[in-house]
């Protein structure tokens, strides 16, 4: 026998390499499985260490923080991610011997990590509802595109795994409530919000009129550490009305409560996209300092005001988190601000060979027709320098005009009359595909009331959708052409609307609109589509109707919803989806709701996607419309 198969023997029979296999059985496992399974400790809520002081590992941390035992020396980050629609998942594995601490802010979700090495990344997209992730120095920041508070937009939750191990899961959505689950309540850490600037004067005031944020708070010092508030249990809220879409549950007073929007900047045309790169006026002046941006905020949107110099040029470059300036004709000492606001988390002036690059951080897509809007102003009185003012929102959305070309979609072919299989082919005869579109409300329900009236709205858009649809051959009908209801009782309105898919219709789309309760409203803007498992091919229609309306509008994209039972889809026996436009509870959304050319833009993604289900067989005929 050759000499290392008997040293390879030796060990197998010492039980060495038996011990070693018997580790390896998980072909993902990284290290050498913990000799003793983590413990929770239930450590009650003091007041916060002093600066400096440290806390054992076991130990309960002085600061509330969860703590558990067992293994030193562990490493914390790495975390798997997962979106379905809005919500976003993102799970940490805990090892023994770590403790944390989950501060909730209006820019994201902080984590701070004692007992572990916190592995250095910064990833710029998890999902939908996270918009980066930093690691690093001890501490874990989620950036999401919304505010959290205490209780709302995020839930947090411990459990133990197949494995035996334990994992922190972490969940965001605009809409989402909880927090953390009742056993972490005492960890989490409330902070004050950070000292900046009020300059809501930059949005009621002519733009020359308003204050300069300084250096200094820029960049404010972090909030001094304060004792672990006890949590309340968050209000368990109202069952919605079975069968009803989200939004028709708000309350009429919730609804009448729509925040203010932003006035409209000086001459501004909406329907215009957004100049890339312009200059401004006047010779150049060299060695031109430029100074920190103003700054306001309204409601779901803030304002930058950037003061160029004569002879200054600008080129903007949208991102999928942000915004990027080119400056050239000026200089700047490299400079940044933090957390101003929900829609800005940063800026930041970076000195360049031309000039100086201003980096927005929104954390949200940009695009040149969506996201934000910019405008190059004259100079105010007084001074020389042109503004640059910048919109920045999420729910700004693509509000130019359609041409008439793209106001056409390609025609749809004829399908076979008669789908029975005892009838051959060549003896069916050729028909328009049938379709039905269904304008949510009417009548003596209104459905959400905010900045417009949900049921005109619906109504307005469907008139145009069958316009288009019949142009290209498609036989669309709607189960109302007027302000009225199918019937009185709500339950058996539902339930007609979702019948008038009868044999022979093809698809059935419920169009309408959405709301949040005052309170919440920011939380609430951009399209989503949903579906009910009452037709094979419903999940496949819903993601084809909200792929298409948001790729014509620009809006954002809140995802595909299939977590409810609604009557008006799982009643009809064709493949059926529900589109909801847009927020009339949202300040931003409020507005491209009222416009007109947002509401064509929404037709055609609408019509569009219709079309592109009835020629790829996604229909109840499964297949048989000719591509």
């Amino acid at each position: 026998m050759k000499p290392h198969v008997i040293l390879l023997s030796s060990l197998l029979s010492c039980g060495v390499a038996g011990s070693w296999a018997g580790a390896q059985t998980d072909p993902f496992q990284r290290v050498a499985p913990a000799q003793t399974t983590p413990s929770l400790r239930g450590a009650p809520p003091t007041a916060a260490p002093a600066s400096g002081a440290a806390t054992s590992a076991g130990a309960p941390s002085s600061s509330g923080t969860l703590s558990l035992t067992g293994m030193a020396d562990a490493t914390f980050g790495l975390p798997r991610a997962s979106s379905d629609g809005s919500l976003t998942r993102v799970v940490f594995d805990l090892a023994a011997g770590v403790t944390y601490q989950l501060t909730p802010t209006f820019g994201g979700l902080r984590i701070d990590v004692r007992g572990a090495r916190v592995l250095p990344a910064v990833s710029a997209r998890l999902g939908t509802s996270v918009a980066e992730y930093r690691a690093g120095g001890g501490q874990v920041t989620l950036v999401t595109p919304f505010p959290l508070s205490l209780t709302d937009g995020w839930r947090a939750s411990e459990t133990t795994v197949a494995t035996g191990a334990r994992v922190l899961i972490v969940e965001f959505a605009p809409t989402l409530a909880g927090g953390a689950s009742p056993s972490q309540r005492a960890f989490v850490r409330a902070t004050a919000a950070p000292v900046t600037p009020d300059a809501r004067s930059v949005l009621s005031a002519p733009l020359s009129s308003v204050a300069t944020v300084t250096a200094a708070t820029a960049t404010p010092e972090p909030p001094a550490a304060v004792p672990a508030p006890v949590l309340a249990r968050p209000a368990t809220p109202a069952p919605l009305p079975e069968g009803l879409p989200p939004g028709d549950a708000v309350s009429a007073a919730g609804r009448a409560a729509t925040p203010p929007p932003a006035p409209a900047l000086p001459g501004q045309e909406s329907g215009k996209p957004s100049p890339l790169s312009g200059r401004a006026p006047g010779s150049p002046q060299a060695g031109a300092a430029l100074t920190v941006p103003r700054l306001g905020k309204n409601p779901g949107l803030t304002r930058v005001v950037i003061d160029l110099p004569p002879g200054a040029s600008y080129r903007m470059v949208p991102g999928g988190v942000g915004l990027r300036v080119e400056l050239a004709g000026v200089s700047a000492a490299p400079q940044t601000g933090q957390n101003v606001s929900p829609e800005l988390r940063a800026w930041r002036f970076e000195p360049t060979p031309e000039g100086v690059a201003v980096t927005l951080l929104t954390g949200t897509p940009l695009t040149s027709r969506s996201g934000g809007r910019a405008q190059l102003l004259p100079p105010a009185g007084g001074s020389e320098r042109s503004r640059l003012a910048i919109d920045l929102a999420p729910a700004l959305a693509d509000l130019t005009p359609l041409t008439p070309r793209e106001r056409v979609i390609a025609a749809v072919p004829p399908v076979p009359a008669t789908r029975g299989t005892a009838i051959l082919a060549l003896s069916a005869s050729l028909v328009q595909p049938r379709v039905v579109i269904d304008p949510g409300h009417g009548g003596r329900d209104p459905g959400a009331v905010g900045t417009i009236t949900e049921k005109q709205v619906t109504l307005d858009v469907a008139l145009r959708v069958r316009a288009l649809l019949r142009a290209a051959g498609v036989d669309a009908v709607l189960t109302r052409e007027t302000d009225t209801a199918l019937h009185a009782n709500k339950a058996t309105d539902l339930e007609l609307r979702a019948r008038a898919g009868t044999p022979g219709t093809q698809l059935f789309l419920s169009i309408h609109v959405n709301a949040l309760e005052a309170h919440s409203a920011l939380r609430g803007y951009g399209v989503e589509t949903w579906w009910n498992p009452n037709h094979p091919l419903s999940s496949s229609f819903a993601a084809i109707i909200q792929r298409s309306v948001v790729g014509v509008t620009g809006a954002f994209p809140r995802g595909l919803k299939g977590n409810r039972s609604l009557s008006v889809l799982r009643n009809s026996r064709v493949p059926a989806a529900l589109v909801e436009i847009g927020y009339a509870s949202h300040p931003v959304d409020g507005l491209n709701l009222q416009d007109e050319n947002y509401l064509d833009r929404v037709a055609l993604g609408v019509a569009q996607g219709i079309r592109e289900a009835l020629v790829s067989g996604v229909t109840a005929g499964g297949g048989a419309a000719g591509k």
